[in-house]
């Protein structure tokens, strides 16, 4: 290794706990559980979860699943990829996971992030047209398309419906940085309402996830907090979040210098034509988030039909940045995305339709990887 190349940086995992076409949500909670096991012995360094609601995934209650990953599991890292604060309050935040850092202390991250209030936003503007990406740059294999307006594409009926039943009549989320700075105050005591129990002294540290080079990244500069960026979600985006981030960072109790994870959406099998037909109905899967109000339960491959080429329009930002082969390929995509991004940490989800291909999925990258 010369100077100038960067360490390896170590993988972490991020699940969903998808739920398969023909599968339920208590298995597919069985099945998180298990790969949490796994990943620990295969040395992947933390276990996040992601908060989704009304979709085919079993993640929906992040602080109670991070509880039950923990108790399973002896060393590995947990924490949540992320608690949307635009639906719940600071204090429940606090109060369930500091609860959850003093029965395993030094295990617990805290992942937040605005989805909630992003998607609240979709709702009360009037929604552009999608305009799919039309230019796209590769460097290494690593894709980067042109931004486009992913907001646009939540055009189901249902969406304000749902954003209503995620709060108490009548709640008014307050900004984002406010949020935060509330949880910051409570772990801290500096709380002017009163102490949060458990809260104060909590080993937390709060984490944030952004997409864009927009307000989550500018707080988790301002704040010095540790910046996740959503490559496998907005890969478009992503690297600019990154740079805000770095650019504005400002040194903390927390972090004496930035702190960056960047995600990506893989899939691996022992052989590249394997992978990629494990990996054919992900389009599918991504346009029923996008266009079909809600992401279905994770089809099987081998009965799923090609896209559209409408459809392809509408999700081919994430096929094309999707990982898929066998390790060592995407072992350099990966190398080439930490190179690019500078990223300190990789965290990486891995979706498929059987959960024994998942766990084959990461257990071969973690022997690639060098865990």
């Amino acid at each position: 290794m010369t100077a100038e190349e960067p360490k390896v940086a170590p993988l972490s995992i991020l699940d969903l706990a998808p739920i398969s076409a023909g599968s339920d949500a208590a298995t597919a909670l069985r099945n998180t559980v298990d790969l949490a096991r796994r990943a620990e012995q295969w040395g992947y360094r933390r276990y996040w979860v992601a908060e989704h609601h009304f979709v085919s995934v079993a993640s929906s209650s992040p602080a109670v699943l991070v509880g039950q990953i923990a108790a399973a599991t002896e060393r590995i890292r947990v924490g949540t990829a992320a608690v949307q604060l635009g639906h719940t309050t600071a204090v429940a935040v606090v109060e369930s996971f500091a609860t959850l850092a003093a029965f395993y202390p030094g295990r617990i991250d805290l992942g937040v992030g605005r989805s909630g209030q992003k998607r609240a936003e979709a709702v009360r503007d009037r929604p552009r047209e999608p305009r799919p990406p039309r230019e796209w740059h590769e460097i290494d294999g690593v894709v980067i398309p042109t931004p486009y307006d992913v907001a646009a594409l939540m055009r189901d009926p249902r969406l304000r419906s749902r954003m209503a039943v995620l709060q108490q009549t009548g709640a008014v989320t307050p900004d984002f940085a406010e949020q935060l700075d509330d949880i910051l105050a409570m772990l801290t005591g500096s709380y002017q309402v009163g102490t949060v129990v458990p809260g104060v002294g909590a080993d937390l540290t709060p984490w944030v996830f952004g997409s864009t080079k927009g307000q989550s990244a500018r707080v988790a500069a301002a704040r010095g907090l540790p910046f996740v960026a959503s490559y496998h979600i907005t890969p478009a985006t992503a690297l600019e979040a990154i740079e805000v981030y770095r650019n504005g960072f400002t040194p903390s109790a927390y972090l004496s210098e930035p702190y960056v994870v960047v995600s990506a959406d893989v899939v691996v099998a022992d052989d590249e034509s394997t992978a990629r037909h494990l990996a054919s109905s992900y389009g599918h899967w991504v346009h029923s988030i996008r266009a079909e109000g809600g992401a279905a339960p994770y089809p099987d491959p081998d009965d799923s039909r090609p896209l559209t080429a409408e459809q392809l329009d509408v999700v081919r930002d994430r096929t094309a940045t999707q990982f898929v082969g066998d390790p060592d390929q995407v072992a350099a995509r990966l190398e080439a995305l930490q190179r690019l991004s500078r990223a300190d940490e990789l965290v990486i989800t891995s979706v498929t339709h059987r959960h024994d291909d998942r766990l084959r999925s990461h257990q071969l990258l973690a022997e690639r990887w060098g865990h």
